[in-house]
This record gives C-alpha cells, structure tokens and sequence, in this order.
C-alpha cells in the first residue's frame, strides 16, 4: 500500500504512539470505494496502535482541489457539508473505533471550524508569507494543470488550496500532535506543502511526515469504481449491497489478488493460500469470493451480505422460490436490473388470469402459444422459480413478489419481470 513517504516516517511511527490523518472530501453524503483506501490506511494505522484523525475538508471542500482535476468543482453551502460529516462519520465508524477510552480512539475533525473566522488578511500574513510561489508552481497538481490541454487555466482559488491544505497540516500539529499526513500519491504535492510550512513556520526541528499509498487502478486500464451506472457507493441508497458485493466478486484475478491486499485485513498467509487454491481452480474464484465477503461485511453487516449471496445464486444457481420470496424489492430489481421488463395492468389479475394468456397476450415473452405448450411440456418454463406443469395455470394477486412482481424463466438463462401496476 505504501508507493512513497518522507525520511523517517518509519522512525517516527516506532518511536510510539503517532497521530495521523487523512484529508476526505465532503461533495457528497456517503464515500464512494474510492475513499476506501485512504480509510484502510487509518484503519490499519489504528490496529498499529496509532491515532486515526478523519480530516472533513469542509472548508477546502468549498474550493476544490486542482490535483488531477480538469476543471473546478461546485461549492457546498455549510448546511449540506454538516450533513454530509455526519453520513461519513456513520460509514468510518464501521472501519476505525471512535468510541472507546483508548488512547489511539479515532477523531473526525473539520477543517471548516478553523478556517471560518480566518480572515484573509491574517491568512496571507500568517501563513502565505512562508511559501514562495516559485515553490507553490514547482508542484505537478499545479503544473499539469497551468500546461493542460483544456485551457481551463487554474484559478487564484484552486491555487491557494495546497495553502489551505498545508495550514490543516500545520493546525493539526499544534492542536492534535499530529506528525503523519497520509493520502493517495496525487496529495503527494500538497503533504509536502504542509510539511514545509511546518518546518519553515515551527523551525527545521519540527518533525513532519507523509506516506502515500498508490493510486489504485484496473489492470485493464479502466477506472477504479466506477461502472457503467457511476461510482460504486457505500451508502445502500446509492450502491445496493448486492451491487456492492456483485462489483468485487466480478473483479478480474489480477485486480482481486491486488485488492484483497488493499480492502481487507487478512494476513498475509491467508491471501497465500487463497491464491494457492485460485491458482489450482480458477473458475472457482476464491480470491474474488473472500475479498467480496470480507468487504461486504465490513461496508454493510453479515446479514446484508448472506442476501446478497442468496441472491446471487437466483440468478447464477438452483435456488428456489422460497429464497426468491424472501427478497426485498431493492434487491430484486438489482439483481434483475437489464432483464426485458413488461408492464401488466392490476386489473388482469385481479379475477386471475391462465399462465398462457399471460405470457403471450398481455406480455409477449412468448411469441406464440404453440411455442409456450411446446417449452412447458419439456419442463422449460418457471414462474417466480417454480416449474408451470399446465399452460392453464391460474395467476392472480396471490402469485406475485413483493405484490408487485412477477418472474419468468424460459429455459436456464432468459428472464423477464412483469410488473403490475
């Protein structure tokens, strides 16, 4: 996890207990697993024995950062940053201990409740006499940016971040002891800011550090987290837990052996082994099983991921319709997401209505009956997982998931959802 640091951040951390901390942006009210690793970082720091600090970049998070970013981002108004800190809390206390008498229990903090009454005038004499902008320049966040291709330009705004993002640094040394700053290797630039401030403002004896951790990539080159649909979410309102778990366990045997060592806090031995049993049988993905286990459960609860495996095998195993009735209406629609979908109205089944006429009258699975009595007789077709034995069969409210829904199988693999209204 470590892709560089400072001279003697490995010193600094023998030496006993270090305060550390990790800058997080509050644009939205739930971290996406983009966050994830930065949030490992503290986790693993606090099972060291170190103090986790969760920086809120609420004040920072009303200019944007130019760090591998074309263009500026919108500015949050304090209510929805308040709300936001407290979603983020919720979610990082499911990975560090906030609440515990130890001496290393974690701290989340907001840049915002220093910086509001800050003046300008006070922030440049202070703080922006001790950095020359020749230095400020030097840094590649800025550099790409004043060289880039979108002629976007950087704003007096975005170039005072690393400022801004120094003087927390500097802050949180006098107020919380804190010696490490910790992030992704595209803070690298803006750490060292915060490093440099402190030793020019404090003196050369003032000891400061930073570690980064790689940034984490796809082995085929796409973006980390993201699918099709957008960022995959911590927040179950966003991200279902069945997406969640369906997005590692779909991950590639390069990037699970890569993941498993980033997003878990397996021992090494264990991941060996792991990798010993993929290496002998592949198709049954046991690195990508274990890490969408481990993850699952850690993100969401145990019981958020058994559905969502009991959910799994509806689609890919011989489940039955039992576990079918169990599922939530969320977590149907996510797995089924993509499937042909046909809309029937209420009315059709209220008297009840014969499978056949269903399925090729009122939704056109079928194309013709003939076709339906020939798939029937073979034992092809299954309604909300149980086989139709006759054509005849009656469907009424009773049938339906969730009483809103029902299933169709045609054959092993082809579904469709009928959805009454």
């Amino acid at each position: 996890m470590i892709h560089d640091m400072m001279p003697g951040t490995e010193e600094q951390l023998q030496k006993g207990m270090t305060s550390a901390y990790v800058g997080i942006d509050p644009t939205a009210d739930s971290l996406h697993i983009g966050h994830l690793v930065s949030v490992m970082m503290l986790k693993h720091l606090q099972r060291a024995g170190h103090r986790p600090i969760a920086l809120i970049g609420g004040a920072t998070g009303m200019i944007g950062d130019p760090s591998l970013k074309s263009a500026e981002r919108n500015l949050l108004d304090e209510a929805t940053l308040r709300h936001n800190q407290e979603s983020i809390k919720k979610q990082l206390a499911k990975f560090l201990d906030f609440d515990s008498d130890a001496p290393n229990a974690a701290k989340l903090v907001n840049n915002y409740d220093w910086m509001k009454n800050y003046s300008f005038l006070d922030f440049i004499r202070d703080i922006g006499k001790h950095l020359t902008v020749n230095y400020m320049m030097a840094k590649d966040s800025v550099k790409k940016r004043l060289n880039g291709e979108s002629n976007t330009g950087l704003s007096f705004t975005e170039f005072s971040y690393q400022l801004l993002q120094g003087y927390d640094y500097l802050y949180l040394y006098q107020h919380e002891g804190v010696r490490l700053q910790m992030g992704g290797s595209d803070q690298w630039g803006n750490i060292t800011t915060g490093t440099e401030l402190i030793r020019r403002k404090l003196g050369s004896e003032a000891d400061a550090f930073a570690l980064v951790c790689p940034l984490i990539t796809k082995a085929d080159g796409g973006k980390f987290g993201k699918t099709e649909s957008g960022n995959v979410w911590l927040d179950r309102r966003y991200t279902s837990p069945y997406k969640f778990y369906q997005f590692w366990l779909n991950v590639s045997d390069v990037d699970a052996a890569k993941y498993i060592r980033i997003f878990t806090a397996l021992s090494l031995e264990e991941i060996q082994t792991l990798e010993e049993e993929q290496a002998a049988a592949p198709h049954q993905r046991a690195l990508q099983k274990r890490l969408a286990k481990e993850i699952t459960v850690m993100v969401h609860s145990t019981e958020d991921y058994e559905a969502a495996v009991e959910a799994s095998n509806i689609l890919f195993g011989s489940s039955t319709s039992e576990t079918l009735r169990k599922l939530d209406e969320e977590t149907l629609l996510a797995v089924f997401e993509g499937v042909p979908q046909f809309e029937v109205s209420r009315d059709e089944l209220n008297q009840g209505v014969k499978a056949i006429d269903l399925l090729t009258e009122k939704a056109a699975v079928f194309p013709s009956k003939g076709e339906m009595r020939k798939l029937v007789q073979s034992g092809g077709v299954s309604i909300n997982k149980e086989k139709v034995e006759d054509t005849d069969l009656l469907i009424d409210n009773k049938s339906l998931l969730n009483d809103k829904y029902l299933l169709v199988q045609k054959g092993k693999k082809n579904y469709y959802l009928l959805i009454i209204k």
